[in-house]
């Protein structure tokens, strides 16, 4: 029988690894962008989506409110987002992007490619693992 501590045959570890390589093969692209990794994925999820409430960015990119409230203060600190109280419910805040930052966008735009670039691997790949990878959470997810 194979001895079930192998550490190097841990997925955990696997997965560790893989995140912080990942996070270090975005680090320079962010870095011209003056951004952050963390910052990047608001960012990107404004471009995508427009304007969000603090909850739905929290929710959306498994960030609880301890880290995304100080992240939200420093982007809007850059001018890169506002952040308002909803209208309609004043315990609600909700952050939308500045010209400022709907202009990084442009800057922005060779990133997703670099990365898969970087990867090696072909899009349908990439794809496949991105699905495999979103079904491993949702298994582990409570």
């Amino acid at each position: 029988m194979a001895d079930p501590i192998v550490v190097d045959d841990f997925l955990c570890l696997a997965l560790y690894r893989a995140s912080r390589a990942m996070t270090a093969a975005y680090r320079p692209l962010l870095e011209a962008l003056g951004l952050t990794y963390p910052q990047y994925l608001v960012m990107a999820l404004l471009w995508e989506s427009g304007p969000q409430s603090v909850g739905q960015i929290g929710r959306r990119l498994s960030l609880d409110s301890s880290t995304l409230s100080p992240l939200l203060k420093r982007l809007e600190g850059l001018d890169l987002l506002s952040r308002q109280r909803s209208a309609v419910d004043e315990r609600s805040v909700e952050i939308a992007l500045t010209a400022s930052g709907a202009a990084l966008r442009r800057k922005a735009t060779g990133i997703p490619d670099a990365i898969c670039a970087a990867t090696g691997l072909g899009l349908n790949q990439l794809n496949e693992l991105v699905g495999e990878l979103r079904e491993l959470a949702s298994q582990l997810e409570p």
